[in-house]
């Protein structure tokens, strides 16, 4: 998931501490998403690719990342 959720970060022009401004989490927490230390929740997950216009799918695919509640 991380690497996907970088690449749609930065397809989409915007810097992590904009993506977590806009998902209403901190960078720190943001960064820890995008380098796979973490996995976020659902409510963040569907922010996160409504922000970076792409579908949750996109960002978990098949890799069975699938974030529980």
């Amino acid at each position: 998931m991380n690497t996907k959720l970088r690449q749609a970060r930065e397809k989409a022009k915007l810097t992590q501490t904009e993506v977590a401004e806009k998902a209403g989490i901190t960078p720190m927490c943001y960064q820890r998403y995008e380098y796979g230390v973490r996995i976020p929740k659902v409510t963040v997950a569907l922010k996160l690719a409504k922000i970076l216009n792409v579908e949750i799918s996109e960002l978990f695919g098949d890799n069975g990342d699938i974030p529980k509640e």
